[in-house]
């Protein structure tokens, strides 16, 4: 099946195609922006742009693109979050076999899917692949393009430094033949040393009517009845159509974000109530999601303290991420999460108090 159309975004694929056909295009590119917002599909596109060979590109009609409308193009490697493999320290084969299967999943819903859970990351097994693949010619075309989705997922650490190393060199200077294409809803909670080997660019919310149309889309329609999720109304999204495709998980993530930041600033009648109900039978993978959720909220209310010049108050918002990353941590191993939600708690409460 092919990959559902791109909607919107006309004005950034003009900047992008003017810079790749004045040759200005930087190798290693970050595109950040809300959530749901088609980062990883306009990246997608762009990969095409890169790897077509005819004029007018990206042309749909040569080689390269009839490849790239099912995602089957040997010079494409899409890294995303996905679950650990079993195997302490899987092979490059295996991590690749894996993700071959999870791009058909996406491919057979016509390149829909929902956000990874709390549980999924880029693994350094998926770092060692990449940085594999990176020395390798391309396939097909004159060049080989990375897409490396919700990048504030890579754990590039655990202890691998080489291949850490490896790949903050690859950012920095990739292969001539090589791009890099990385996408984040969070950029802020991206490695430092990662940031500062990309180049910036914004994926701005669509229109009204842009989103009107993503949800009048065939494949989207399918999706949503195959998943029993209910059409919302293209207002309420805000821009962010790759909501909808989420709406009844982010909503749950969201309200418990909120209660642990009431719990923390004394707001609730029993200030840990709130850790009882994450109690080891539910999925750690939501839990993580309610972390990630509370991340972006700490993120908008910086924001909001900034543009009230209230500049105490959005270091503390800031600061207070980081205690965040510390339970995400905790999380992905085997503490109870019940802990993990009071230490978080009363950390906020000090933080923030």
């Amino acid at each position: 099946m092919p990959l559902i159309q791109l909607y919107g975004h006309a004005s950034l694929r003009k900047r992008l195609a003017r810079s790749a056909e004045a040759g200005r295009l930087p190798s290693s590119l970050l595109l950040h922006g809300p959530a749901g917002v088609g980062k990883q599909r306009v990246a997608l596109w762009l990969a095409q742009l890169l790897l077509c060979s005819g004029e007018d590109r990206p042309c749909g009609k040569c080689q390269s693109c009839r490849y790239m409308e099912n995602l089957q193009h040997p010079d494409l490697h899409w890294f995303f979050p996905r679950l650990r493999l079993k195997d302490s320290d899987p092979d490059p084969d295996d991590v690749r076999d894996d993700y071959r299967e999870a791009i058909a999943d996406r491919v057979e819903a016509g390149g829909l899917y929902q956000a990874p859970s709390g549980s999924e990351g880029i693994f350094i097994a998926a770092v060692r692949s990449l940085t594999r693949d990176a020395m390798i010619a391309p396939a097909l075309a004159a060049r080989k393009i990375f897409v490396i989705g919700d990048a504030e997922r890579m754990v590039s650490q655990e202890g691998a430094d080489q291949a850490a190393n490896a790949l903050l060199k690859l950012l920095e200077e990739p292969p001539s033949d090589t791009f890099f294409v990385l996408t984040s809803s969070e950029p802020s909670a991206l490695l430092p040393t990662i940031r500062s080997r990309v180049a910036a660019v914004r994926v701005p919310r669509l229109t009204e009517k842009d989103v009107t149309d993503f949800l009048q889309d065939p494949l989207v329609r399918a999706y949503m009845k195959k998943g029993k999720r209910a059409e919302p109304r293209a207002d309420l999204l805000n821009g962010a159509p790759g909501r909808a495709l989420n709406e009844s998980e982010d909503a749950q993530a969201v309200t418990i974000a909120r209660r642990m930041l009431d719990a923390a600033a004394g707001r609730t009648p029993e200030r840990f109530s709130l850790a009882l109900t994450r109690g080891v039978s539910n999925a750690r993978g939501a839990f993580t999601d309610s972390l990630d959720a509370l991340t972006v909220l700490l993120s908008e209310r910086t924001r909001e303290a900034v543009s009230r010049g209230d500049r105490l108050r959005a270091a503390r918002l800031a600061g207070a991420t980081d205690l965040v990353e510390v339970a995400k941590e905790r999380a992905s191993g085997n503490v109870n999460p019940q802990l993990v939600t009071a230490k978080l708690v009363m950390d906020l409460s000090e933080h923030l108090s």
